[in-house]
């Protein structure tokens, strides 16, 4: 008798697996990029553990410091990898992309940055200014003024909602940053002032806009240098140019003198805050200049009338010295240069600074008194030291501005043709430059933790 069959066994149900499926995002590639891909995880994972994302920015900046555009996206790169909507690694890796002619890139990070503050203002068109800000400096012409426009209405919305709170018994802190202030109402005004006197320059009424907004601005802050320095440029440029000085110098009193006084010590951030940002003040010295040429011109003038006229000698040294002596012409290349000395000492690579501060050397060279209505006046040895300090000055000045501009593949060739212009009056340029050295610095790794860096950016 056989033995008695067994019963079947029954199939247990299978455990579901809720790992996550790694292959689920390589399934169809080739072993080779499937290896890529788990190697770049890898790289990502090991550093995110190791580092964090302003580390890796900060690596960033050091390479574009250095010129090293390559390592430079890597790091930056790697950055986005840990937070893929970083505005400021999304701005930064367009701006290196462009420096590595790789316009197809730069145009992908560019739609990125927008897509990000689009979808912001999607979720909250009403809440956050500083969206509406960047969208307005992303773009240009109108589709920049409505932006601009918008955000200021947020903005103002903001503002008094904020004045209402505050005057209840629960008073928001006055230092918190994300809450919006006159300045920044001021700071928006001015940005769209600028649209109409550049991209809409041209638009019917773009004048008056523009007054209109500069003078908005100065309401909700009179004592803005930007603004104030917004309002020379628009009084220059309508050839008003006696009132522009006004504004333009009591634009610069307001910060230079703290800035110098603080330059070697000071820590304060409230200080550094009211500073105007480095492209302005570059804006700054064009407009010192400018005076400063107006001062040339406006000496030289008197003399053409005065000799037409038939004046003596002594009335036309009086007229001259009345017009050099003017406040607001007198004092504009010394003011030039201590602001383009501050700006070199930030920052000495920056080819526009060095160009305008041999340039206002040598305008303050052209000042000196060569004669005296028509005749010979020998110069005493003060004189001549003056003379060829600053004719030196200029010559060096626009060396390395030239040698700057050759090695960072500048294309701004109007400037290059002035540069060679005034060296050409000055004799030339100076051979053996002391400061070339430091345009012809090449990076060096400081560390074996950077080249370790560098080495893990380069897994990516």
């Amino acid at each position: 008798m056989g033995g008695q069959a067994k019963g079947k066994k029954k199939n247990k149900p299978k455990r579901k697996d809720n790992r996550p499926n790694r292959d689920a995002g390589i399934v169809g590639l080739t072993p080779q990029e499937r290896m890529k891909v788990r190697m770049h995880e890898k790289a990502k994972k090991k550093t995110s553990e190791k580092y964090s994302v302003q580390q890796l920015l900060e690596k960033t900046e050091e390479c574009i410091d250095t010129f090293d555009f390559e390592m430079a996206s890597l790091f930056c790169q790697r950055a986005l990898d840990i937070e893929s909507n970083n505005l400021q690694a999304l701005d930064m890796l367009g701006h290196i992309y462009s420096e590595l002619g790789n316009t197809h890139k730069a145009k992908e990070i560019s739609f990125a940055f927008v897509y990000v503050f689009l979808h912001a203002v999607a979720l909250s068109p009403d809440v956050g200014h500083s969206k509406y800000m960047y969208l307005g400096q992303i773009h240009t012409g109108q589709e920049a003024v409505d932006f601009y426009t918008r955000g200021i209405e947020v903005l103002l919305s903001a503002l008094n909602q904020q004045m209402t709170t505050q005057a209840g018994a629960a008073a928001a802190p006055q230092d918190d940053p994300e809450l919006p202030t006159v300045k920044d109402v001021c700071v928006a005004y001015c940005s769209l002032a600028e649209i109409y006197l550049s991209d809409l320059c041209m638009e019917e009424g773009a004048a008056d806009k523009c007054r209109e907004f500069i003078e908005r601005a100065l309401q909700h802050q009179s004592d803005n240098p930007e603004a104030l320095q917004l309002m020379a440029s628009y009084l220059f440029s309508t050839e008003r140019n006696q009132e522009g000085k006004e504004y333009l110098l009591k634009s610069v009193e307001l910060w230079l003198p703290v800035q110098k006084q603080d330059a070697a010590s000071s820590t304060d951030e409230d200080t550094q805050s009211n500073i105007p940002p480095y492209e302005s003040r570059i804006t700054t010295a064009k407009l010192l200049i400018e005076a400063a040429e107006y001062q040339v011109a406006a000496a030289e003038t008197v003399y053409i009338l005065a000799i037409q006229c038939s004046v003596r000698l002594k009335q036309i040294q009086i007229l001259a010295v009345k017009v050099k002596d003017s406040e607001a012409v007198f004092l504009a290349p010394e003011m030039a240069v201590d602001v383009l000395e501050g700006l070199l000492e930030e920052d000495d690579e920056v080819v526009q600074v060095w160009y305008l501060s041999g340039w206002v050397c040598y305008l303050q060279l052209e000042k000196l008194p060569e004669q005296q209505g028509g005749q010979e006046r020998p110069r005493s040895e003060e004189e001549e030291e003056e003379r060829r300090a600053l004719k030196e000055a200029a010559r060096s000045y626009l060396t390395n501005a030239k040698k700057l501009y050759n090695k960072l593949r500048c294309d701004d060739q109007p400037m290059m043709e002035h540069m060679e212009q005034l060296l050409g009056e000055l004799g030339g340029e100076l051979e053996g430059e002391e400061g070339e050295a430091a345009l012809e610095e090449e990076f060096d790794p400081s560390s074996d933790e950077e080249e370790d860096d560098a080495d893990t950016a380069m897994e990516h």
